[in-house]
């Protein structure tokens, strides 16, 4: 019973991917302390890419800051 309880949770969540900076890994849901996850994302490749998306973010979040300050 326990089993079939699982799997009805699990169907009801998305997946999340999560890139840890310990093991350098993608990981699915939350296996290791929030210190050293990075996510969620919606995919395994958006996870892979984890460093790179967060530069791209940071760069347009920086962009607008600038925008919004002159």
């Amino acid at each position: 019973m326990k089993h079939t309880r699982r799997a009805q949770i699990s169907q009801q969540q998305p997946e999340e991917y999560w890139f840890n900076t310990k093991t350098m890994s993608v990981e699915v849901g939350k296996q290791d302390l929030a210190i050293y996850r990075i996510g969620p994302f919606a995919t395994r490749k958006e996870a892979e890419n984890a460093f790179q998306l967060l530069r791209l973010r940071s760069e347009k979040w920086r962009e607008e800051d600038e925008g919004e300050s002159q």
